[in-house]
């Protein structure tokens, strides 16, 4: 069974940290361009931050450059999200999804999806 299963969430004072992880089960990531989109309530899910199948590609949307940073570990089958220096702004439930293709901002062209992982930064 294909999967992706994030981890990493939690409860965090603003200015902390948090890393999340982002496994795949089932097939190998190594083919995958890797997207973190987060969605709060009432709203579209956005992109967070995406990387490309070697890793050699990343981008991010404007609200974390700089506080944010994705990386991919192909041998354990995992992506990183590291956040630091977070806001409130920031809460959201956070989804990793697998492309077999390229990096994209939209939701649409990724083919897997996990189950998403809540972060709430808050004093």
């Amino acid at each position: 069974q294909l999967q992706l299963v994030e981890s990493g969430g939690g409860l965090v004072q603003p200015g902390g940290s948090l890393r999340l992880s982002c496994a795949a089960s089932g097939f190998t990531l190594d083919y995958y361009a890797i997207g973190w989109f987060r969605q709060v309530p009432g709203k579209e899910r956005e992109g967070v931050s995406c990387i490309s199948r070697s890793g050699g590609s990343t981008n991010y949307t404007d609200s974390v450059k700089g506080r944010f940073t994705i990386s991919r570990d192909n041998a354990k089958n995992t992506v990183y999200l590291q956040m630091n220096s977070l806001k409130p702004e920031d809460t959201a439930i956070y989804y990793c999804a697998a492309r077999r293709s390229s990096c994209s901002r939209y939701v649409s062209p990724y083919d897997y999806w996990g189950q998403g992982t809540q972060v709430t930064v808050s004093s």
